[in-house]
């Protein structure tokens, strides 16, 4: 299926690992022009596969400035904004035992306040290209996980924004989802993974509660469908939260 999503230029933070590299690589595959706000030098890799029709912007978006700037940056090189994918975060165990109320301040400023200062910023150009925005959160938002106060309560802002979102733009319309991942094979979960004395054994037990196909989703399939909805062919879906996680959530896991 084509998605029509040749020559879209896509804001894509985070989008150099994990979730996020597979959307931009998705986007690439598509003919569209990623713009990867991340860190990391994986985003000039990712870039020759497109042979360079993109922009790797290598800052992590700590201030509302930054994000300012991540668009000013896109818009001098492509003068237009076709979709934003809010991406990037880290759960980083500030729990209420573990953690502080500064440190509880901190983590969901760090996993949020981005989400809000890139479509802030991008809302003018969003406007004129009617422009779809999609907010990666987590399962931790709807399921809790324990000692993770901060990431969980960030996560589950995203999902009220979303909503909030949605109904605020309804008139230029831009519409917002959000894609909600349970269990995915990134970078930061096989780190988390190795922290276990025995991290084969972890990934089984954890395997075999997800009911579809007792494995884990990959980042690709998280990636079709944030696709999807950045393009035309979602056309009439705004507000949603979706679920790519093997039914992991929502299904009984004796399954």
């Amino acid at each position: 299926m084509d998605l029509l999503l040749k020559d879209k230029v896509i804001l894509i933070s985070g989008g150099a690992k994990g979730i996020g590299a597979a959307i931009s690589k998705g986007l690439i595959e598509e003919g569209g022009i990623p713009v990867i706000i991340d860190p990391s030098p994986e985003g000039e890799k990712i870039l020759m596969l497109a042979n360079g029709k993109g922009l790797h912007i290598p800052i992590r978006l700590e201030q509302p400035e930054d994000a300012k700037k991540a668009v000013e940056l896109t818009i001098e090189k492509f003068g237009s904004i076709h979709g934003i994918v809010n991406n990037a975060g880290a759960n980083d165990g500030v729990g209420l035992e573990n953690g502080s109320p500064e440190a509880f301040a901190k983590s969901v400023s760090k996993n949020l306040q981005h989400y809000y200062d890139l479509v802030h910023f991008s809302v003018p150009f969003l406007k004129k290209s009617k422009g779809s925005i999609v907010n990666i959160s987590s399962k931790t938002a709807i399921t809790g996980q324990g000692g993770t106060s901060g990431y969980v309560a960030a996560k589950g802002a995203q999902l009220a924004l979303t909503r909030e979102w949605a109904v605020e733009l309804l008139p230029y319309q831009i519409r917002v989802n959000a894609v909600i991942p349970a269990e995915v094979m990134t970078p930061l979960y096989e780190k988390w993974l190795s922290s276990f004395p025995d991290p084969d054994k972890k990934l089984q037990e954890i395997s075999n509660r997800i009911p579809l196909g007792k494995r884990m989703t990959t980042p690709e399939e998280i990636a079709s469908t944030v696709l999807f909805l950045l393009s035309e062919k979602s056309a009439h879906t705004t507000g949603q939260h979706i679920y790519v996680d093997g039914g992991y959530t929502h299904l009984d896991r004796a399954l």
